[in-house]
């Protein structure tokens, strides 16, 4: 996938992510500005564990993030060369608490600048929408709103997505939930990276520090072929962080895998 240009974008259409980011969470990515090119599908399949997490729930009928498993399977499709729209189905998890449960589903809109994959400075913005199960979010229907911006000095790379959760109840109860990206690129296929994902809490008043997430990220990224592989250890950096969270995204182009088959 390749991310750019942000042109008549809709900033009424507040959509996205579910719970907050120190809760149990489906997709831990960056967004680098890279969408699919045009009329081809990808799906991207997003795997993480967390062996020692948070043995609370965030709520009272919420997911215990402590040896509980989440996921999901986004489908996504280029548009054009600024747009791709996006699926996130199903949202699945299996909690130590709850077992595995079905969480809903996101809807995507991702808007980049055309020229991302050929200029050193590359920007765009997302949207989503999400419907939630009671036991994924306390609210139904909540939103994302993930800026994009970054920098490429020669193989290393700088990417910041500034990103502000919704839950639709005013301005002011917007989520604060940045995250970070800084990695270095071994060849055209291989690459390794620092992340970080940090959860401040809502704009009317951030959170106490040790209640904050806050989490740093190793992460290697490597293309076999029509297939990349990211793959990456978490650990926490305060209390209200999880301790250790494994992730794995899987990445395959659907017109490629297609004209495999027919060989």
């Amino acid at each position: 996938m390749t991310k750019r240009n942000l042109l008549a974008m809709p900033v009424v259409f507040l959509l996205a992510v579910s719970a907050p980011a120190w809760a149990l969470s489906d997709e831990i990515q960056v967004y680098t500005g890279d969408v699919a090119p045009v009329g081809v599908f990808n799906l991207t399949w997003h795997n993480n564990y967390t062996p020692d997490g948070l043995k609370l729930p965030d709520f009272p009928a919420g997911l215990v993030d402590n040896r509980s498993f989440s996921g999901v399977t986004e489908w996504a499709y280029g548009v054009t060369p600024w747009f791709e729209a996006g699926l996130y189905l199903p949202l699945y998890a299996v909690s130590s608490n709850r077992g595995a449960q079905v969480n809903g589903f996101k809807l995507r809109t991702l808007f980049v600048n055309p020229d991302n994959p050929t200029s050193n400075f590359y920007y765009g913005i997302n949207f989503e929408f999400s419907y939630n199960a009671r036991h994924w979010d306390e609210d139904r229907m909540t939103g994302e709103i993930r800026p994009i911006i970054g920098y490429h000095f020669g193989d290393v790379s700088i990417t910041i997505n500034p990103i502000l959760d919704n839950s639709y109840h005013g301005l002011s109860r917007l989520d604060f939930s940045p995250a970070t990206r800084i990695d270095y690129a071994f060849s055209r296929d291989t690459s390794i990276a620092l992340e970080e994902y940090d959860d401040f809490g809502e704009l009317r008043g951030f959170t106490p520090r040790d209640q904050q997430s806050h989490q740093l990220f190793a992460v290697v990224d490597h293309n076999f072929g029509a297939l990349a592989v990211e793959g990456g250890v978490g650990f926490g950096l305060t209390p209200g962080s999880d301790n250790l969270t494994l992730k794995l995204i899987l990445s395959q182009d659907l017109n490629g895998l297609q004209g495999l088959f027919r060989r």
